[in-house]
């Protein structure tokens, strides 16, 4: 790569909304107006050209038309950034073509995940944070939850996958980040529960699910059945429930690679209890 074109390459600006707004362009972190960076988030979340008069009507919805335009007119000098904004034939607003955003690239992500055959751990930084999670405008809540829905599904869906190819450990790892930004989504703490019970941890399988119950009843205080009864049905062997918490019903045996359905002899006991030894 030629040194024209390393400068060309580190000089297109790049616009951040995962876990914060950020511009950066030349290396450099570039500050932008209050209203000048509800704009280019704006137009980052929505990527194609915006007619200015429901741009500004979004930005400010308080404000009459006139001074929505005019609040516009003034985000739009404070951007001084050459090939940030981009305007077309019609007026419309965009971001320049050359403009990347880490929503962009988390977005090719999640369709790379769910059209590709697992067969490796892939790096999933982009799908650790929600989209600008500080920012409470209306029209920003509404693109963060579709994001969201999005990136835990694609989490979900890679440890599944991970689970299926007996790659255990990442499994588990990538369904604990979907479980920690969603402590209270089923399917997210099932992935998990089902990578640690294919990788032989019983224990901790029932942890989570004893974890789940417990957010559930103090949340709604009600503990519905889930698919995962089902799966660790074949595992009840007696373990200790806290008060309100009931005990995984046995409606139909669902084994998992590498642990043995059968109840043992004996009664089991919970991992930390005095007489488990661990």
């Amino acid at each position: 790569m030629s040194d024209d074109h390393r400068r060309s390459v580190s000089s297109v600006p790049t616009v951040h909304l995962l876990g914060a707004f950020a511009l950066h362009t030349g290396g450099e972190t570039i500050p932008l107006p209050v209203d000048s960076r509800r704009l280019v988030a704006y137009l980052a979340v929505h990527p194609r050209p915006q007619p200015t008069a429901a741009l500004a009507a979004d930005l400010w919805p308080s404000v009459g038309p006139k001074a929505a335009a005019r609040l516009l007119d003034e985000a739009v000098a404070g951007v001084d950034v050459p090939g940030l904004l981009a305007a077309d034939d019609k007026g419309r607003l965009a971001l320049g073509p050359d403009v990347a955003t880490d929503l962009s690239d988390a977005m090719l992500l999640i369709r790379a995940l769910s059209a590709s055959r697992i067969e490796q751990r892939p790096d999933v930084e982009l799908l650790e944070h929600d989209i600008l999670p500080s920012w409470t405008a209306s029209w920003i809540a509404v693109e963060r939850e579709r994001f969201r829905q999005l990136r835990l599904s694609a989490l979900e869906r890679l440890s599944e996958g991970l689970t299926a190819t007996g790659q255990h450990e990442d499994a588990v790892a990538i369904a604990r980040r979907a479980v920690s930004a969603a402590p209270s989504r089923e399917r997210s703490r099932r992935a998990l529960v089902e990578a640690l019970l294919a990788g032989g941890d019983v224990a901790g399988a029932m942890r989570e699910y004893e974890e789940f119950q417990e957010l559930l009843r103090s949340s709604i205080g009600a503990t519905p059945d889930s698919e995962m009864d089902r799966l660790l049905a074949p595992h009840d062997s007696g373990w200790p429930l806290g008060p309100g918490l009931h005990r995984p019903v046995q409606r139909w045996g669902v084994g998992m690679p590498g642990v043995r359905a059968g109840r043992p002899a004996g009664r089991r006991l919970a991992a930390g209890s005095p007489a488990s030894g661990r």
